[in-house]
């Protein structure tokens, strides 16, 4: 296509948006809305996954090592612990370690009492791993491989919380998917109807054009351009807002709420944008063109 003949589309795809204002600024709202509840309720979706995935962090699998066992043992359980695709992290945890952590919870403001085991240290045989693993649904797998390791004595896990926290993320993950999956759906009726019904009120023009002789391609350029257009401006105004809104809640909790903000962990709004913005992106533009081009057809036949 020669620069002039797109320069010459674009031109009438704007115009035709400029003529038809009504149905124009209809087709915008209803993208914009759909786009933004999509964008509302995607943000929150990952920002409730986010806080599971934190919770998860809180729920670690200890292990315990035989009496006795010298460190060169522990170190090689460590190894072969680090291995395991199921591990996030682990840390070790001396028996001296543990004797400190237990006087600071257990004898905080009455140092006598520990004072009196006059440096013998009772957890001596408590060394051990606290392991983190990426997801608590691969707790019994680990436990399985870490009960058959040489020096292992004992492992101690949480598996009421791994299993509660396993349920909620799984249901979570099924419902946004389920919801999404929707939204996406009443997306595209909603603004196909707008686009149908756009360009049935102008099928006096392309009749028109048509019987002049113009080819289908140059006719139905202009409406593409515009279903375009039209899906550019519907998904930037919802982004221009989720983003303001975004801000905003984040902001207000951590500055009301410093309690709850140092319990919650939002994800940075740059992460949460770099999802949504193709999403956005691909579903205005993507529904503006295919609406356009799908629509055309059946009013090309002259």
């Amino acid at each position: 296509m020669k620069l002039s003949s797109l320069m010459y589309h674009i031109q009438q795809g704007l115009k035709n948006i400029w003529r038809n204002k009504m149905f124009s600024l209809a087709s915008i709202a209803t993208m914009s809305a759909c786009i933004f509840i999509l964008g509302i309720f995607y943000s929150l979706g990952v920002n409730f996954q986010q806080m599971v995935k934190e919770a998860e962090k809180g729920v670690t699998v200890t292990i315990f090592f035989d009496e006795g066992i010298d460190q060169s043992k522990i170190d090689e359980i460590g190894k072969q612990i680090s291995t395991r695709a199921e591990v996030d992290s682990y840390e070790y945890i001396s028996p001296e370690v543990a004797w400190e952590s237990f006087k600071t919870s257990y004898f905080e403001g009455d140092e006598n009492i520990a004072a009196s085991f006059n440096g013998d240290n009772p957890l001596i045989n408590s060394a051990n791993y606290k392991v983190v693993l990426t997801d608590v649904a691969k707790q019994a797998s680990f436990v399985a491989f870490a009960e058959q390791l040489d020096g292992v004595r004992e492992i101690k896990q949480s598996e009421v919380a791994a299993s509660v926290l396993t349920d909620f993320n799984t249901l979570l993950a099924v419902v946004s998917s389920v919801i999404i999956a929707i939204l996406i759906l009443v997306a595209i009726f909603l603004i196909n109807n707008t686009v149908t019904v756009g360009i049935a009120v102008r099928r006096e023009e392309i009749a028109i054009m048509k019987l002049i002789g113009a080819k289908d391609s140059f006719v139905r350029a202009p409406f593409i351009v515009e279903g375009v257009v039209i899906g550019l401006i519907g998904a930037t105004i919802p982004l221009i807002l989720i983003f303001f809104v975004y801000h905003s809640v984040v902001s207000y909790v951590a500055n009301q709420f410093n309690l709850l903000s140092n319990m919650l962990t939002f994800i940075p709004i740059g992460d949460v944008f770099a999802v949504l913005i193709p999403i956005s992106v691909i579903l205005g533009v993507g529904i503006g063109y295919l609406g356009s081009r799908f629509t055309l057809k059946k009013h090309l036949k002259v």
